[in-house]
Parts: structure tokens; C-alpha cells; sequence
């Protein structure tokens, strides 16, 4: 009987062993490095990215795609890059490199052909800000990762703010009052006032390429940020002005632009500006009984009922979310799936509202989206 027992409580203890080995390789992140492929290097982003990542060894860099041959070089010899992790095209470099997803550094009217490639060789996307050119792009992009059966994520600097999250979270613990107004700020003195590389700057200021001007360029965030508070919602209207103070700079696009977005209950005001005499990315979010003002990356101004305003802290986000590399192993090795500022469903929502804007703002009409459903 001793025995018996023994060797009942030994299998016991072999099965809950294994049981917790299976569900710690389940939930615990794998630590192996992302391999990633860079489609384009005409987007300034991808210099902060390289300089970011280089001392990581959570990623790996196995393919570069890129026609220019000046920009090849330049990058290679900025950043020490191996000579042969560079391909004239994307197919190519898939299919040389085998990487668990290609990031993104075209001009914006190239992110459709990239993400039909990529949806091709079934391999998932994280783009720059924002989707697209068109809601006929976007559209054609989620047909395309439907088709692939891979995940497309847009990436906002703002996405990693702990004082965005903050302001979310007061909003959905109603500790505010139901949202009446949010008014965004983004911009800066403009792409040229801030010598952005001339590579950048000419598709920048094309409007083909970009889109618009500052419309596209900063309104995205906005209606990124305003999208997310609105759990996805559309507004029910889009009106947009815009200007070209500057035409001796910028001749072919706005420089100037404010976006009103109107819910039932609530309106947006989206200000994107390449005329503030600073860098800014800021959010006033107004409830119904508080407000929750963020300030700078980390820290919030807010009143509740009762209360005077008080300056605090943001506390810290999520590990898996805390930056772009984060987010995109959670979402490609460890399965999370994705959802608010990055997601394709809410940025579909976005290129609608940044579509809308510039018909507003060409025709000087309010577009109405429940007529374009």
C-alpha cells in the first residue's frame, strides 16, 4: 500500500511539473530577437528607430529594401549595417531574409504596395503614421491582410505616452463624466524650420505622397487619440480648414490645418500645425464633471469634482506596451492581439476622418459620415 501511494503521489507530481512547465512557455514572452525587415529609408523616422534599437538584443535587423542607392549607403555607413542586408525591393528582400515582419519607412502612398507584398509572403506590417493616403488605400490594405491572414499595426509616437493612457483610463473609469470636448495639438515650426533630411522633406511636402500637408502629417494623431477615447466610434461629422501660410516653403501643401469632428455628445478639435513656434504633442480631454489635460510625455493636469487641479504622474504602461518593439513582439511572438492607436480597425477610422477632412477643407463643405457609410 506505501507503495502504492508512493507512486501515485510521484505521478502526481511529474504531471504538475509538466503542466507548469507547458503553461509557463505559454505566457511567459518569448526572448528570442524579432527578425525584421525595413521597407524604405525615406521616412526620418527610420534614423530614431536604428539609433533606438541598435544596443537591443531583442531585435535583429535582417533586410533592408530600398531603390536608392545614395540612401543605401548612407545608412549603411551611419549605422554600420551589413552591405548584403540590403535589396533594391521588398519581394526580394522577403524572400532572401525571411523576416517575422517588415517595418515600415516610405513615404505614405507607397504603404499600400508594401503591405499587399507583405500580406503576399504572409508576413505581418507595422508602418509609420499614418495608415494611408485614402480611404480607398486603407481599404485595399485591410483586404489585403484579411487575404494573408496577417496582423497590420500603424505606429504613433503619441501611442507610447504614458499621459495619453492616463487620460483614457480617466475617461473609461468615468471619473471624469462622459466626454464633451477633446482638443489635440501636434506640430512643430514645420519639416523644413527643423531641417528635416531633404529626402524626407520632398515627399513631406508632395501631395501625393504624403497626402496632404500638416492635415495628414498631425492631424492623424489626433483623430488616432480622439478614435480610441471614442472606443472606435465614427463621427457622425468632419469639417476642416485649411492654409498655406507659408506658400513660399510649402507651395504645394497646407501647413496649417484644424479638424472638428462632432459625436452626439461630443465634439474634437483636431489642431495640426507646421506654424507652432515649439514641438508639441499635447490633449485636453473635458468630461462632463473633470478634465484631464496630459503634459508632455508622462505627466497630467486634472480636476475631479470637488477638487482643485493637480499635477500628477502617469503611471507606467504596460511593459508590452511601453514602446513600438514591445508592442510588436507581444503581438507577433507572444500572440497579444492588437487593439486602440495601433490597430488596423481604428485606424481604418482614422484615414475616413483624415479623407473626409481633406474634402471638407477642399469643397468648404461639412462631410457628413453617415452618408458615406
Amino acid at each position: 500500500m506505501p507503495n502504492t501511494f508512493l507512486s501515485i503521489l510521484l505521478r502526481t507530481l511529474v504531471l504538475a511539473s509538466l503542466a507548469a512547465c507547458s503553461l509557463s512557455a505559454q505566457t511567459t514572452p518569448s526572448s528570442s530577437p524579432l527578425r525584421v525587415g525595413i521597407a524604405g529609408l525615406v521616412h526620418g523616422h527610420v534614423r530614431g528607430f536604428l539609433q533606438q534599437t541598435q544596443p537591443r538584443t531583442d531585435i535583429q535587423i535582417v533586410g533592408v529594401a530600398e531603390a536608392d542607392n545614395k540612401l543605401t549607403e548612407f545608412y549603411e555607413s551611419k549605422f554600420g549595417l551589413a552591405h548584403n542586408i540590403f535589396f533594391a525591393g521588398v519581394d526580394e528582400m522577403i524572400e532572401k531574409t525571411k523576416p517575422q515582419a517588415v517595418l515600415v519607412y516610405t513615404n505614405t502612398f507607397d504603404h499600400r504596395s508594401v503591405v499587399e507584398a507583405c500580406a503576399h509572403h504572409g508576413v505581418p506590417v507595422m508602418m509609420e503614421k499614418p495608415l494611408a493616403v485614402s480611404l480607398e488605400d486603407a481599404r485595399a490594405m485591410q483586404a489585403a491582410a484579411k487575404r494573408g491572414n496577417i496582423q497590420v499595426l500603424v505606429n504613433y509616437e503619441t501611442t507610447w505616452y504614458r499621459s495619453n493612457r492616463a487620460a483614457y483610463d480617466l475617461v473609461h473609469e468615468n471619473a471624469i463624466g462622459e466626454i464633451r470636448k477633446v482638443v489635440v495639438h501636434d506640430g512643430h515650426q514645420g519639416p523644413k524650420e527643423i531641417n528635416v533630411e531633404p529626402w524626407f522633406l520632398s515627399w513631406l511636402t508632395d501631395p501625393k505622397l504624403n497626402g496632404a500637408g500638416a492635415l495628414f502629417d498631425f492631424g492623424c494623431y489626433g483623430a488616432d487619440l480622439m478614435t480610441w477615447l471614442m472606443d472606435n466610434r465614427r463621427p457622425d461629422t468632419v469639417t476642416a480648414i485649411t492654409q498655406r501660410i507659408k506658400p513660399d516653403i510649402y507651395p504645394r501643401v497646407d501647413d496649417e490645418a484644424t479638424i472638428v469632428l462632432t459625436y452626439p455628445k461630443a465634439q474634437a478639435i483636431l489642431q495640426a500645425s507646421w506654424n507652432w513656434p515649439f514641438s508639441r504633442k499635447d490633449m485636453e480631454v473635458y468630461g462632463q464633471t473633470g478634465y484631464a489635460i496630459t503634459v508632455q510625455q508622462n505627466a497630467l493636469r486634472v480636476r475631479l469634482p470637488k477638487q482643485e487641479e493637480k499635477l500628477q504622474d502617469a503611471k507606467p504602461l504596460d511593459p508590452r506596451e511601453s514602446d513600438s518593439v514591445n508592442y510588436l513582439r507581444a503581438v507577433i511572438l507572444d500572440g497579444m492581439q492588437p487593439q486602440g492607436l495601433s490597430s488596423l480597425e481604428t485606424n481604418m477610422v482614422v484615414t475616413e476622418i483624415l479623407d473626409a477632412a481633406r474634402q471638407s477643407a477642399a469643397t468648404g463643405k461639412t462631410i457628413h459620415l453617415a452618408d458615406k457609410q
